[in-house]
């Protein structure tokens, strides 16, 4: 996979062809299992049946995929960069009450992480049954996904450059086969008029309950649209003409196939691996391939996802590594593993994949309702569509995934359930990060740095104190220049007196634009006082340390700092001066209690924060010159309490 700017800067074969492996694998191998959930739920197959759930097929991946991601969630990208957290990112300011439904949708793709890998790869090697149905489907399974997640750690740079290539040969196969069958039954055309959908939905008896099968067809959506920043929209747009097409080819493929032969259909049958006949071996090694790809694009977006997330306060600390030098592309071992046993968990106990779509369409229905949730807000604030433009907008797309949604709790029971619980899960821990972030955050209290100016250039010169560092360095959440936190100036002052020849505070502010790494330096005390401004993008991983010695380094260029030590011995060889970085870690004090729901909220949060990494790593600071200071949450001011003096002295 190439870097971001050469697979956005222009369309080209190529990068349309790179597009392919990146964005369409779940929604490309959707025809592994979607007719066959269809018919495994319908008891009674008939033509009717055939071409009102083709038909259905077809006008969800035109009016779902097609109309609202396409054509109108494409354009709501934030500076290139898509997905539920970046359209989030752009409408938070003006509407902080909705980061709930960033957080719900968030939580269900993450679900969604853990049940593409295991339905894909189960779906590829079932077809493996039609060559001998004896052959052990789950331990291959396992072994598939085991060896997915082991290599995570190395990058997919070696075999990311196939991706591509296979999955257009993937297209072409299943558009081919497919109509190598519509030749034989053109009646399937039919398909294409809504009245066969229409008529599937009110005149078979479980047609609205099937919905929740023939919305597998459209999973892949919303990764389309998160993957927007890895491929440009133009490079989407166009591949997905020849996605489509190949799809409904090989759906109407299907269809043929099973009016041709509906004396030999029953629950079990997968129109999918019927139709490939003396192809069947060579089908099922490019659709396990098909499936790698498809899985390996959802744990890379989980990586993505959990590392914005981060950045915007919206989940625990997590060590990300970076295996290749390919823009975008990390590691979290954490993340990795969890899913891993997620999905060996899903694969050995739901063992077939009929018995996963329940779970599978309602984890990303829920993520499609509240994209449209956010989508619908963005267009009426920031793009400024008339409030009815966008109450039809809603309308529309509210009442179809609405309806799939209801289609898929239907069997809720069947593995629905289990949806709703990883993405519970993920839900509560963002909550509760983002809750305990928010109640910390109201024991913040700033002052003005004016008021402790001469204090500051006082302490500087005071020999009597032994010097604690030569440049003093404290991380700060002061937005404004002027300010800064109290316990900062309880730190240098009055904890323990800290002597050094400049003082600095640096900021890092999160912008709601993804890839911004920018600066500013203020001197608010001259020759005593620097303050450094980080505004990074939420995708920019805040390396502190190596941002602030580039900063430093610079100015030293511009000669408007001179950082040779002022120690006599090292200052005649030229030697640089040290630098010691300050953290200051407020935790609860014993003697101050929240109410009790938020005292639970502040109990979680403290474990959750002791699970992920410290702010020292989160920084990327170096540990050989940091000091962590841990300060009460809250100081009682004047606190006043009965006691009573017995030694007789008043």
């Amino acid at each position: 996979m190439k870097d971001n700017k050469a697979l956005t800067s222009k369309v080209s074969v190529f990068s349309v062809i790179m597009t392919l492996g990146i964005v369409y694998g779940d929604i490309g191998t959707s025809p592994l299992y979607v007719m066959r959930a269809v018919i495994g739920s319908a008891g009674i197959v008939n033509v009717d049946l055939v071409l009102g759930a083709i038909s259905c097929v077809i006008w969800t991946l035109t009016l779902l995929t097609t109309l609202k991601y396409v054509i109108i969630a494409l354009r709501a990208d934030n500076r290139g960069e898509g997905g539920i957290f970046s359209l989030f990112a752009l409408i938070r300011k003006k509407a902080p009450w909705i980061f709930v439904f960033a957080m719900i949708g968030g939580a269900t793709e993450l679900a969604d992480g853990v049940i593409t890998p295991s339905i894909t790869v189960v779906s590829a090697t079932e077809g493996l049954l039609m060559i001998n149905e004896n052959i052990p489907i789950i331990p291959i399974a396992l072994l598939i996904i085991l060896l997915l997640f082991s290599l995570q750690k190395f990058g997919t740079k070696v075999v990311g450059s196939s991706f591509g290539p296979i999955m257009f040969f993937w297209f072409a196969m299943i558009g081919t086969v497919g109509l190598i069958y519509i030749v034989q039954a053109p009646y399937i055309f039919k398909a294409f008029n809504p009245y066969y959908a229409f008529k599937f939905l009110t005149a078979h008896p479980a047609g609205f309950v099937l919905l929740g099968a023939i919305f597998l067809a459209t999973t892949g959506a919303e990764a389309l649209y998160s993957d927007l920043g890895h491929c440009g929209k133009k490079n989407i747009r166009i591949s997905w003409v020849f996605v489509k097409s190949m799809l409904i080819l090989n759906y109407l493929g299907q269809g043929a196939w099973l009016i041709l032969n509906l004396d030999k259909v029953n629950s079990q049958t997968n129109p999918f691996f019927e139709m490939m006949g003396w192809f069947l071996i060579p089908s099922i090694i490019i659709a396990t391939l098909a499936a790698i790809i498809a899985s390996q694009a959802l744990i890379s977006g989980a990586y993505t996802l959990i590392s914005v997330a981060i950045s915007l306060n919206l989940w625990p600390r997590l060590r990300i590594s970076y295996p290749t030098n390919i823009k975008g592309q990390m590691y979290i071992s954490s993340v990795n593993w969890a899913l891993c046993i997620a999905c060996l968990f899903v694969i050995l106990f739901f063992k077939e994949s009929t018995n996963m779509t329940a779970a599978y369409g309602l984890s990303i229905t829920i993520t499609m309702l509240m994209t449209t949730i956010l989508l619908s807000y963005y267009l009426y604030r920031i793009q400024n569509l008339h409030l009815s433009v966008v109450l039809l907008f809603m309308m529309i797309f509210l009442t179809i995934e609405g309806s799939f949604l209801v289609a898929n709790l239907h069997k809720f029971t069947s593995g629905g359930w289990f949806t709703l619980l990883i993405g519970g899960i993920l839900f509560t821990i963002m909550f509760i990060w983002k809750k305990g972030r928010a109640l910390k955050d109201r024991f913040i209290e700033f002052t003005r740095i004016a008021h402790y100016s001469e204090i500051l250039q006082d302490l500087k010169k005071d020999v009597t104190i032994s010097k604690y560092a030569t440049n003093l360095v404290y991380i700060t959440r002061a937005d404004r220049v002027s300010e800064v936190e109290t316990k900062i100036i309880y730190s240098i002052i009055n904890k323990q007196p800290k002597r050094a020849d400049m003082y600095w505070l640096v900021h890092i502010n999160i912008l709601d634009d993804p890839n911004t790494k920018e600066y500013n330096v203020t001197t608010v005390i001259p020759d005593t006082l620097i303050k450094v401004d980080f505004n990074l993008g939420f995708r920019v991983q805040p390396r502190i340390n190596l941002f602030f010695k580039q900063v430093v380094d610079e100015m030293i260029r511009n000669n408007e700092l001179d950082m040779v030590s002022k120690y006599p011995s090292l200052k005649k060889h030229h030697v640089l001066a040290d630098f010691r970085f300050v953290i200051i870690d407020r935790i609860q004090n014993y003697d101050f209690d929240f109410p009790a729901f938020e005292q639970f909220i502040m109990d979680v949060y403290t474990y959750l924060k002791k699970i992920g990494i410290s702010e020292v790593r989160a920084f990327g600071l170096d540990t050989s010159n940091i000091v962590v200071e841990k300060v009460p949450l809250a100081i009682p001011k004047n606190p006043k309490f009965d006691l009573k003096r017995t030694d007789g002295q008043n």
